[in-house]
């Protein structure tokens, strides 16, 4: 019988997670999966440049991985940002509080949407590709700057209108597709399943720190209900730790295509019967969580698998792709966060531990780690 995948989950608290994220890695393994020799990525996860919580990677979770890493030897770290037609890089790592923490621990970052940082370069698959060799027939681009690098994924636990839940497998998008990644959106799973055999090629160790302290119910990436779950999980099997928060968010991940094919293409282990769960005990977490509708997935499931998704072509690979990004970043960042998702924050900032370790972080660049 094979070995089973390792995923690590441990209960935290803010006053000792820190503490908790490197006890994290440890259960982890983290020295066999990544090669020290090597430079290290870090890739937070910036769904929306607003500071909302569940959505983006967390300033404890960057600081705890970066102490983590560095308490075992790999001096060698940097991050990676990615922009999307509707997020900043730079307006999310500045509110979601990760400026003081690279300014810190000196963690350079590079932006691969800049000619100065890294190139685009063709790649050439030896996998059989699923989907992308198509969907782009003159050939898959990646940043050259991730070739023969470690990398680490910086996901948070929640939901996702295309993918039902989205964590290690899903991070991966925005670094290695450039701006046109919209193109694969009714072929995501299969995409996601793609560009982990991409990173298995081109990457000497590929490593996920999940954070779950606030997790995100209902219609993510952005628009969600923020639950706190006090919750963080690690694994160097990008499958296995997606499956297993899947299953703490109530879905069973086999049901989840991007879990079932990569689990069938050998990649990792999407079964719960073939993972290992070290830590503390989730073994009866079912937390009920539900995608749910809203106006942003009504129409995306339109145009990426609804009845009009003939006209993809015509508007999303030309210049009327511009209409269709005005309508996500007015209903994102000129409805819902003025009129909903502010209020939502700021009540969490207020009311919760999580939310008042934030605002601790955001006093004066105040990093935990230095108490």
């Amino acid at each position: 019988m094979s070995k089973k995948s390792k995923v690590a989950v441990l209960y935290t608290k803010p006053e000792t997670v820190l503490e908790d994220y490197d006890r994290l890695l440890k259960l982890a393994e983290v020295e066999k999966h990544l090669d020290k020799n090597k430079t290290t990525i870090l890739k937070d996860n910036i769904s929306w440049h607003y500071p909302f919580p569940s959505a983006n990677t967390t300033p404890w979770q960057l600081e705890g991985t970066v102490l983590g890493l560095k308490h075992r030897g790999f001096a060698d770290i940097t991050c990676v940002q990615n922009k999307t037609v509707v997020t900043s890089a730079f307006k999310g790592e500045d509110r979601n509080l990760y400026v003081p923490i690279f300014k810190q621990y000196n963690i350079p970052v590079l932006y691969n949407f800049r000619n100065e940082d890294m190139k685009w370069i063709h790649f050439e698959p030896k996998s059989k590709m699923l989907v992308l060799d198509k969907i782009f027939p003159h050939g898959i681009m990646i940043p050259d700057y991730f070739n023969g690098k470690n990398i680490v994924h910086l996901p948070t636990v929640k939901c996702h209108i295309y993918t039902t839940t989205t964590g290690a497998m899903k991070n991966a998008f925005g670094g290695l597709l450039n701006t046109h990644r919209h193109y694969t959106h009714t072929w995501i799973h299969e995409t996601l399943v793609d560009l982990l055999k991409v990173q298995k090629e081109i990457h000497p160790g590929i490593f996920a720190v999940m954070d779950g302290t606030t997790s995100g119910n209902g219609p993510g990436p952005r628009t969600m209900k923020p639950e706190i779950k006090n919750v963080i999980l690690a694994s160097a099997d990008q499958v296995a730790i997606d499956a297993v928060a899947a299953k703490m968010m109530g879905f069973k991940p086999m049901d989840i295509a991007y879990i079932r094919l990569a689990d069938e293409a050998g990649l990792g282990s999407g079964k719960p019967e073939n993972i290992e769960v070290v830590g503390d005990d989730i073994s009866n977490v079912n937390w009920k969580f539900e995608v749910g509708w809203n106006v942003h997935r009504t129409f995306a499931w339109f145009a990426w698998y609804g009845p009009t998704r003939f006209l993809q072509k015509l508007i999303m690979r030309t210049p009327l792709v511009f209409f269709p990004i005005m309508v996500s970043e007015v209903n994102h960042d000129y409805i819902h966060w003025p009129f909903r998702e502010r209020f939502i924050y700021e009540k969490w900032r207020k009311e919760t531990e999580w939310g008042k370790m934030f605002a601790e972080y955001e006093s004066k660049g105040h990093l935990a780690g230095n108490k």
